[in-house]
């Protein structure tokens, strides 16, 4: 007997791209005997009980289905609610001539059991949930046409939808719309975890996401080494250690911000109380000396520095453990003469906003970096449009980090952070659309380089700072995105950072 892949109400942390789950759902059913029918009746079974627990009071359901697997998926979920009652009503787009293999078995079913489909047609009013299975994973054009006036008719319904698999018209390796796609509610995924359902424009149609790897031997996963890998708070926190209780801040290292120009010292001063929130053990903040003094008054435990030129650098960098810059260094002269005496160090460094602007004109690599670009400064750094970055995220962050060395760190819904060569790039899962507001990618800077002075590597201070800046503005959001402010994640960092303090202190 084989040991099953548990159900877990967790997601797991590994995801595939479409052609290694259809790998996995060849290899169940050829090595470990699993007929494809049972895997689609799992399948089906699955996300009708999801459907009932989630709209229990639901009592009129439409399946759309296409005429491929996640169509079979659709007939099953039609039948299970047929038997339990329910008024359904299927939807069959596309020839249903097509429909062949196991799918066409779950319709004859179906139609077995007394239901009844209807060559496209039009969706009911009184419809309260809508099952979407029209395209699988295997979706690689545009949809246009016929089926996409039939998903902007569904996202145009009052009822919520269920997407199984994939959200239909969704990139499942990508995140990129295809032309249309479904604005689901809640996703089930099957098997494995697609990589595209986690960044780019996914948030705006899965929904909430569920797994069910369908009772598929636990040894299936074992050939397959995961595409990418989510992270969170809850998973990544271990990695921070219970500090000695004879430890000073010497053995917390020292971050040196630079940036600040006129107009643009916020930017600096938001970066620099992160990395002291996060427990850097000491911030320097060299900035521009026409507000270093205001500078210190608002935060006094930052040693703030006038710095007029690149020279005064010297003695801060040599006390610094760790260099971030570019939050508000701006374009000018003197960004670019601090920027040049940064680089010219050994030290390790993150690398925001102008800096990456600057590195631009002058492009080289570097293994001791971290580079933190939104997908505007990503496409200039490569040359590409932002329309390029977006369309394919993956491959845009590791463009950047075999270009630039280091460790990349693509900003946006769905944050990708990539180390080295041969590395899964690990996807944020947490984060919400407030976080769109100024000041947000400056804070993630901070918290980077106070992670990397208290010893972390750079990639997995790089994860930790993302998956805690996604964590501590999900808190700061409950009482609503709209509004959300930079500096409203800082009263969030310690009850993350300290949660075995906080349940002791209680």
């Amino acid at each position: 007997m084989y040991r099953v892949m548990p159900a877990v109400d967790r997601l797991p942390y590994a995801l595939y791209r479409a052609e290694q789950v259809r790998e996995l759902d060849r290899a169940a059913i050829e090595k470990f005997s699993i007929p494809g029918a049972t895997l689609m009746q799992r399948a089906g079974r699955a996300a009708f009980d999801l459907l009932r627990r989630t709209w229990p009071d639901a009592r009129d359901l439409t399946v759309v289905c296409g005429v491929g697997n996640n169509g079979g998926d659709g007939y099953v979920v039609a039948r299970l609610a047929l038997e339990a009652g329910l008024r359904v009503r299927v939807l069959q787009l596309g020839d249903p001539e097509r429909l062949g293999g196991d799918a066409l078995s779950m319709a004859l079913a179906y139609s077995e059991a007394g239901g009844r489909t209807e060559v496209g047609g039009q969706l009911s009013r009184a419809t309260e949930v809508i099952v979407d299975g029209v395209f699988g994973t295997g979706l690689q054009r545009d949809v246009t046409g016929a089926w996409a006036r039939a998903l902007q008719e569904i996202n145009e319904h009052a009822a919520p939808v269920l997407a199984l698999d994939v959200p239909s018209g969704l990139h499942s390796d990508t995140g990129q719309v295809l032309g249309s796609a479904i604005k689901a509610a809640l996703s089930v995924s099957f098997i494995g975890l697609k990589q595209g359902m986690f960044t780019g424009e996914a948030a705006e149609h899965c929904g909430r996401i569920h797994f069910d790897a369908l009772q598929v031997p636990a040894q299936l996963y074992r050939g397959q080494i995961a595409a990418a890998r989510r992270i969170d708070w809850a998973r990544l926190s271990g990695l921070l250690t219970p500090r000695r209780r004879s430890a000073h801040k010497g053995h917390f290292g020292h971050v040196l911000v630079v940036g600040g120009a006129p107009g643009f010292a916020g930017a600096a001063r938001m970066a620099a109380e992160a990395a002291a929130r996060t427990g850097a053990g000491l911030v320097s903040l060299a900035t521009h000396p026409e507000h270093a003094s205001c500078l210190c008054a608002s935060c006094p435990e930052l040693m703030c520095h006038g710095v007029a030129d690149a020279e005064a650098l010297g003695s801060l960098l040599r006390r610094a453990t760790v260099v971030a810059i570019g939050p508000g260094l701006g374009r000018g002269d003197w960004g670019r003469r601090l920027l040049e005496q940064v680089l010219a160090s050994d030290l390790p460094l993150v690398v925001d906003a102008d800096a990456l602007n600057l590195l631009i004109e002058d492009a080289r690599s570097r293994a001791h970096w971290v580079l933190t670009p939104h997908p505007g400064e990503a496409a200039r750094l490569l040359g590409w449009t932002p329309g390029d970055i977006q369309a394919n995220r993956f491959a845009a962050v590791r463009a950047l980090q075999e270009r630039f060395g280091g460790v990349s760190v693509l900003k946006g819904s769905g944050t990708l952070v990539q180390g080295g060569a041969g590395r899964p790039v690990a996807v944020c899962s947490e984060g919400n659309p407030g976080m769109a507001s100024g000041g947000m990618g400056d804070v993630l800077t901070g918290l980077i380089a106070g992670l990397i002075a208290q010893g972390l590597e750079l990639e997995d201070a790089a994860a930790l700072g993302v998956s805690l800046h996604g964590a501590a503005a999900d808190r700061a959001a409950r009482t609503g995105e709209r509004g959300l402010l930079a500096t409203d994640l800082f009263a969030e960092l310690r009850p993350l950072l300290n949660p075995g303090q906080i349940r002791d202190a209680i």
